[in-house]
């Protein structure tokens, strides 16, 4: 097997358990997850969300990298519209020179909310000098280096501490035009295929970035496994993902159609239109799901997967991850 695994974690609250409950399994999940060799531990952002305990992922990464000593860990990601790319730079610099070689910043260009939570993060913003995500990325991307160029307004700002070693950057989207911009600036890339599984998108945004860069990028999906195929199955259930296309041309992908409903409550538009979609999930026996995986690298020549799981049980989650992990093994040996 030529390919890596990785985890992506939303903390998601159990049924009947607390968002404490949910962090601390995530911080076992870690734990576990370095001692079955896999490569990558990140965490997703997400406000506003019951269900989901993860709303400021550089804390709990640095709670992670407290509690493990190999595995990286990062921001899968960081929601970059909402802050300072100033911040973000000092922080994952912060957490670069605590745990060095072992931090990855990936960010997104999402929400990761409502319009009120997103309304709430950036209430104190100059909407006229709001730049788009591109320009956010420049900048981002010129304070981790150093700072930014002569002529720049902010000209002399300068990101401390300088770590050792760099954290890893990683632009996440969904996109040929996202994978462009990863390579523009020398990032990584990692496509969302969990929520744009879109076979020819995935196939364009793989061959853009392997065209600019050389290098193919990391690709994000849900997968699941059990002992059984019958009861993989089982446990992924339905999943469905509701994207609310809005006249201005903006999308948004949701888990529900109360939730899309909201949405456009909340940011006071009554014209849309909601699109279900069945994102694909790789759920089976640890063989069934290294067969799929097998397929997809030698489709596009993937090197590294980020798994995100669509079950919430904590014992059903930390199962697969060991299931998978043993059929790594045995298909090393």
């Amino acid at each position: 097997m030529a390919y890596s695994l990785s985890i992506l974690d939303k903390s998601p609250v159990a049924e009947g358990a607390t968002a404490q409950d949910a962090l601390r399994f995530s911080v076992r999940l870690a734990q576990r997850a370095e001692a079955l060799g896999y490569r990558r531990y990140w965490f997703a952002e997400h406000h506003g969300a019951t269900g989901l305990a993860s709303s400021a992922p550089e804390i709990v990464v640095s709670h992670v990298l407290a509690h493990t000593s190999r595995i990286r860990v990062g921001s899968g990601g960081v929601m970059l519209q909402h802050y300072s790319p100033f911040k973000v730079a000092e922080s994952f610099k912060l957490l670069a020179t605590l745990a060095p070689g072992r931090v990855d910043l990936g960010v997104g260009k999402a929400p990761g909310g409502l319009p009120l939570t997103t309304r709430a993060l950036q209430w104190f913003h100059d909407k006229a000098k709001k730049p788009d995500f591109e320009h956010q990325l420049a900048e981002l991307d010129a304070f981790l280096k150093w700072g930014v160029a002569e002529d720049h307004p902010l000209a002399g700002a300068i990101a401390l501490p300088v770590p050792p070693e760099a954290p890893q950057r990683i632009v996440l989207g969904g996109s040929p035009g996202s994978a462009l911009l990863a390579a523009r600036y020398g990032w990584e890339f990692c496509y969302a295929g969990h929520f744009n599984g879109d076979e020819a998108n995935i196939e364009r945004s793989v061959d853009a970035y392997r065209n600019a860069t050389g290098r193919a990028p990391l690709l994000a999906l849900y997968a699941f496994a059990a002992e059984s195929q019958a009861e993989a199955q089982r446990q992924v259930g339905p999943l469905r993902i509701f994207k609310v296309h809005f006249a201005s041309g903006q999308s948004v992908n949701l888990p529900s159609p109360e939730a899309a409903a909201e949405f456009a409550r909340q940011a006071g538009i009554a014209d849309y239109r909601l699109e279900e979609t069945r994102p694909h999930v790789i759920a089976g026996t640890p063989d069934t799901v290294h067969a799929e995986l097998d397929a997809l690298h030698a489709r596009y020549g993937i090197d590294e997967f980020v798994i995100d799981s669509p079950v919430t049980d904590y014992a059903l989650r930390l199962g697969s991850v060991e299931l998978l992990a043993g059929a790594i093994h045995a298909t090393a040996l």
